[in-house]
């Protein structure tokens, strides 16, 4: 068979030249033959198979490093490669659901369409709480913080050499919110105080050089909870038994999703996985958190954690916790045990919180 450059080659595959140089660099896809003295590639005829597949892998969307173990297992197995996409790609449709369940969750919850609103006015609601903060199995220091009380729940992940005098500090700067009465505010004002205590929050970390935290929290107002989030700990809601993250982190990685250059299962394992974009460091006016009201229904829990949990845990396990385990402080326990079976590589703080009616 005779040799194609790589722009007869990049043709003939319906890969781009761009494409076919980074799948070199990647080991996915290496020419046949590089000129020693020009460094131009040459590819064999015989390898178009491989890099159709890879281009139409590319097109479902399959992460680079599962492409490069279909197409080995497809030298020799064809059959496994099939098997190896019908279950990559039930994997997509399970997600894909997922999203779409969310979507329909916030389209309710911002054109107002929620059935159980008016009932809900008129019973009084109440919240059952509990929350952990735990080591772990490698960390040597516990640089997390947890905080639960009947208005005010929050995580906080701090980094750093004071990493966890600066979880503490901000929590703390949001607990003035926990006495004022539920109800009694006014849902802009609400947002204003929550904002105005992040900021609060963000000078208390400055005394701590070199050192930030994130921060997740919400506050009850009796019907409704009031978000603030701003790094990568979350906020999650499980709601007739679908399970929603309802925060966006603030890191590289998520940013890279955002914008198409990365899929989830690449984020999982990048080497800036935990680079935050967002964080409470001293920055003062720089500091640009998240916040978003969300109504509450009774038999709604709602979880805040940090990454120790949900990047040890799968979201499924974690699921079925919350959805099994009723009561909250049981849940929170199953957690932080589940953590630590995963190998507890880090700091886990988790928040548990039921809605409940009074």
């Amino acid at each position: 068979m005779g040799l194609l450059t790589i722009g007869a080659f990049a043709r003939a595959s319906r890969l781009s030249a761009k494409a076919l140089r980074r799948y070199d660099e990647l080991g996915l896809l290496r020419p046949a033959r590089v000129d020693s003295y020009t460094g131009y590639r040459y590819y064999d005829e015989t390898q178009l198979e491989r890099a159709r597949l890879v281009a139409w892998l590319r097109r479902i969307g399959m992460p680079l490093a599962r492409i490069q173990d279909v197409c080995d297992l497809h030298a020799s197995d064809a059959a496994a490669a099939a098997r190896d996409i019908r279950a990559y790609w039930a994997q997509v449709e399970a997600d894909t659901s997922a999203r779409r369940d969310l979507a329909v969750f916030l389209v309710d919850q911002l054109s107002g369409k929620d059935t159980d609103t008016m009932s809900q006015l008129t019973a009084p609601l109440g919240f059952r709480y509990a929350a952990r903060s735990d080591r772990g199995l490698v960390r040597e220091t516990n640089q997390d913080a947890a905080y639960a009380g009947s208005r005010l729940i929050a995580v906080a992940d701090g980094y750093g050499g004071r990493g966890a005098p600066a979880s503490t500090a901000a929590i703390d700067a949001l607990k003035p919110l926990q006495a004022e009465e539920s109800g009694s505010t006014r849902v802009g004002d609400l947002l204003n105080a929550l904002e105005d205590a992040v900021l609060r929050a963000d000078t208390a970390v400055s005394g701590f050089a070199e050192s930030g935290t994130t921060l997740t929290a919400m506050v009850w107002t009796g019907s409704q909870l009031a978000l603030v989030h701003v790094g990568d700990t979350r906020a999650y809601v499980l709601r007739d038994g679908d399970f929603f993250q309802i925060t966006h982190d603030h890191t590289v990685v998520q940013s890279m999703i955002d914008e198409g250059e990365l899929s989830p299962e690449e984020a999982a394992t990048h080497p800036q996985r935990a680079l935050l974009l967002r964080a409470l460091d001293g920055g003062g006016a720089a500091v640009r958190p998240d916040l978003r009201l969300h109504e509450a229904r009774a038999g709604d829990r709602y979880l805040l954690c940090s990454d120790g949990l949900f990047t040890a845990v799968p979201d499924a396990d974690v699921r079925r916790a919350l959805a099994t385990v009723a009561d909250p402080e049981e849940a929170v326990t199953e957690l932080v045990a589940l953590a630590h079976r995963a190998g507890g590589p880090d700091n886990i703080a988790c928040v548990v919180a039921d809605v409940v009616r009074l």
